[in-house]
């Protein structure tokens, strides 16, 4: 009705006037965070040590640290996680609002438990770890080069430790103590029996430098490698390089070992001797050679050429070998000038990759020295 008609849009209330200061909008920023937690208990801290799973951001900030400490020769200033209780419960540590482990259950699960010699993951450009006493003693007098040797406390001393630590410290490099525990978390859980030694990454040569130090030598000798992946095969065939004469290895980037700790050992120490380099294209450096004056013999069961019959052995030779499993790839097949077959009485279908390579080295040897 005219005069009880009512405005629904009409303010019945006092506007609100402004607040002064920050009306209490930050009053929560003003509170205490409590006490700070100690390094070891805090899981961002490179000196985190407790039971609750290690961020990956943690894990390498510690790497980082250890790495630096082998290079200046000192202990890492890095936490060990799995020893402080950081969870709920009885036997301290702090409150975090999860229920307690249930009793005997396992505060870290560990990887699978492999033979000894089995190299932990490392990152690409990162060092690794050789693992078990009888890889490590081997890659000490086989002078693979380390930056560290890491020995697990109260372990049992041996004639294999006792090497192991003398020659390490004749060779200056520095050897840590470490809790077992921190030396299972390094590894991932690989069987380590103790003892791990630290190398280096490898420095690969330039591939163009390599073959033109070849070519400088009165009969150079090159050898490829076409998806050889066994790393203890790359390092058998440096070996054999060194023994025979050669000058330089190539190997693809890709789908291939690089050299490893096992490949160092399984070298005897030539690949110190013998450099080696990756390439991106394993059929564009072969071309490359071959421009450069090289002949290229791919390793081939069914190959038409005798190995025993090989005129070219005696000019730039670039030997080609093949994958243990399919041998060559049909490119790098196709681009080789020859493909050349090793000669068995047996019924034997074929030979492993080193050993193929080291009776074609030898043969070449010997057609260079005796004609």
């Amino acid at each position: 009705m005219p005069g009880n008609s009512r405005n629904a849009s009409k303010r019945v209330t006092a506007k609100k006037g402004a607040a002064a200061g920050s009306g209490g909008k930050n009053r929560a920023g003003l509170k205490g965070r409590g006490k700070t937690l100690p390094a070891d208990e805090r899981p961002w801290h490179k000196g985190y040590s407790g039971t609750e799973k290690l961020p990956e951001k943690t894990a390498r900030k510690q790497e980082k640290e250890r790495r630096a400490a082998a290079a200046e020769g000192r202990a890492p200033k890095v936490g060990v996680p799995g020893t402080k209780d950081t969870t709920w419960g009885r036997g301290g540590g702090r409150a975090t609002g999860r229920p307690a482990p249930q009793r005997g259950a396992r505060m870290q699960s560990r990887g699978p438990r492999v033979a000894p010699g089995r190299r932990s993951n490392p990152t690409k450009e990162g060092p690794e770890l050789l693992l078990g006493r009888n890889p490590v003693v081997e890659a000490l007098r086989a002078l693979v080069p380390a930056t560290a040797l890491y020995v697990a406390q109260g372990i049992d001393i041996d004639d294999r430790i006792t090497e192991i630590v003398r020659t390490a410290g004749d060779r200056g490099i520095p050897i840590l103590e470490i809790s077992r525990n921190e030396l299972d978390r390094m590894t991932g859980g690989v069987l380590h029996q103790g003892v791990g030694l630290q190398v280096p990454p490898f420095a690969y040569e330039n591939f163009d430098d390599l073959v033109a130090a070849a070519l400088e030598q009165p009969a150079p000798l090159l050898v490829a490698l076409d998806g050889v992946t066994d790393p203890r095969n790359l390092g058998a065939v440096i070996r054999s390089v060194a023994a025979f004469g050669g000058h330089g290895v190539f190997v693809p980037e890709r789908r291939a070992a690089g050299i490893t700790a096992t490949a160092w050992r399984t070298s005897a120490g030539a690949a110190a001797r013998v450099p080696v380099a990756q390439v991106v294209n394993l059929t564009r450096a072969v071309k490359a050679a071959q421009q450069a004056g090289f002949t290229a013999i791919g390793l081939d069961a069914d190959g038409e050429t005798d190995l025993y019959q090989l005129e070219a052995a005696v000019g730039p030779l670039l030997v080609v070998v093949g994958s243990e499993g399919r041998g060559l790839s049909r490119l790098v097949g196709e681009t080789c000038d020859l493909r050349v077959s090793i000669p068995m009485a047996s019924s034997v279908e074929s030979l492993n990759a080193s050993v193929a390579a080291a009776v074609t080295l030898a043969e070449v040897s010997r057609r260079r020295t005796y004609g």
